[in-house]
């Protein structure tokens, strides 16, 4: 069973790498993509927010797949998908192609993310300790590399699909042969417990409450972490005083925080338990904004991002996870609708910032990604283990027979 789990282990990270490449790669080359089918500055937007909202979509259509199909299953299908739907976005000729494929690469990510995050959620309870912050480092070496093959792409002047080709010609066949090992935790039948609210014998409401924390903390990190993708260069450049070559390395530089950060986060969980290392993240990536709002200077400006990664890095993943310890039984129903609050916090983080900085200012902005991370610490208790469940203090130091499921909500 050791190798049945280490290969289940290495083949949904590399899902997660090849997940973190795909994004980065359409992301990153917005304005290329602008420029190939002559969308407009007032259009953008609408094609933009059409992603994270058919994305949510997707993840609400996954937790009904689940009671049905294993969520192996999906993420064996929805991760061509994504790519195939990268490579359309690169190889349209119109603006209805380029809507298409973005409507299919929203809906796709939807049911990956998903899926994903099951799996991983599932594999941890398996292994019997903090695993989930390794599968989301491999997300963010994935989207350095995405980042750092957009940059070469846009370098050299290739057209978007001279770029994505190789990169699909490549992680698609990967993905498909890794998808073999995939290693489903037995949770499904937990889909229908939490759709009949049962929450260890609890109403829907009660169901909701336990939920609620996580969905809210899901919301504030990726505020916080489409603040800096979005507005960290402007904010070097304009507000700062920075060179536009400058005000490109805060992004950078926070994507490399966060792999470290989550590279050695399970060792931190494993010695000093979820919610510890989630009231320090928040402290962290508190006050990195802190000092990104104060900032003198450019350098002390990319210092503050630099502790905005290390801090956010830890959150999305723990919140995953204390999904899956609170309804042990039903972590993917919980983990599909705890995945809709990543969309929405993508969705309002960057026009919050935006519409704050031309009515206020960029500086004072900065303060409201602070105060929501810092929020995150009145729900850090949501994150400790419970007594009857696996996590912190209670994990068990051998692995579990594949497929266990835990006991029922």
């Amino acid at each position: 069973m050791t190798d049945v789990l280490r290969r289940g282990r290495a083949s949904l990270a590399f899902s997660f790498f090849a997940q973190g490449v795909a994004f980065a790669l359409l992301v990153t080359r917005i304005p290329a993509i602008q420029d190939r089918y002559g969308v407009s500055d007032a259009l953008l937007p609408a094609f933009l927010a059409a992603v994270p909202i058919l994305a949510g979509v997707g993840s609400v259509t996954t937790e009904q797949l689940v009671k049905r199909i294993p969520p192996s299953r999906l993420l064996r299908w929805s991760q061509p998908v994504v790519l195939l739907a990268l490579l359309g976005v690169g190889a349209g000729r119109g603006m209805a192609e380029l809507g298409v494929a973005l409507a299919v690469f929203g809906l796709a990510v939807g049911a990956l993310d998903a899926s994903m995050n099951m799996l991983g959620v599932s594999l941890q309870r398996t292994y019997g300790r903090s695993i989930m912050l390794s599968f989301h480092a491999a997300y963010s070496l994935g989207g350095i590399l995405g980042a750092s093959l957009a940059w070469a792409g846009a370098h050299w002047h290739l057209t978007l699909w001279v770029s994505y080709l190789p990169v699909v010609a490549v992680l698609l066949p990967a993905a498909l042969l890794g998808s073999r090992w995939y290693v489903d935790g037995g949770t499904e039948a937990g889909g229908a417990a939490a759709d009949d609210g049962k929450a260890g014998g609890g109403e829907a409401g009660l169901v909701f409450k336990m939920l609620l924390p996580l969905c809210l903390v899901m919301s504030f990190a990726y505020i916080g972490d489409s603040t800096v993708s979005n507005w960290s260069a402007k904010y070097l450049q304009d507000v700062l005083g920075s060179s536009e070559q400058l005000a490109t390395v805060p992004y950078n530089v926070y994507m490399v925080t966060t792999l470290l950060g989550r590279a050695i986060g399970d060792f931190g969980v494993r010695r000093f338990g979820a919610a510890a290392v989630v009231r320090l993240g928040a402290l962290v990536a508190a006050a990195g904004f802190a000092v990104v709002a104060v900032a003198p200077g450019a350098w002390v400006g990319m210092l503050g991002f630099t502790l905005v990664g290390l801090g956010l890095c830890v959150l999305v993943p723990q919140t995953f996870a204390a999904a899956g310890r609170l309804f042990p039984g039903a972590s993917d129903a919980a983990i599909a609708r705890l995945n809709i609050f990543n969309y929405v916090g993508f969705l309002v983080g960057s026009p919050l910032v935006g519409a704050l900085g031309d009515v206020w200012s960029y500086r004072g902005a900065m303060v409201v990604p602070m105060v929501l991370v810092l929020v995150t610490l009145a729900y850090a208790r949501s994150f400790a283990a419970q007594p009857d469940r696996y996590g912190d203090g209670h994990e068990r130091p051998r692995t579990a027979d594949v497929g266990r499921g835990s006991n029922g909500l």
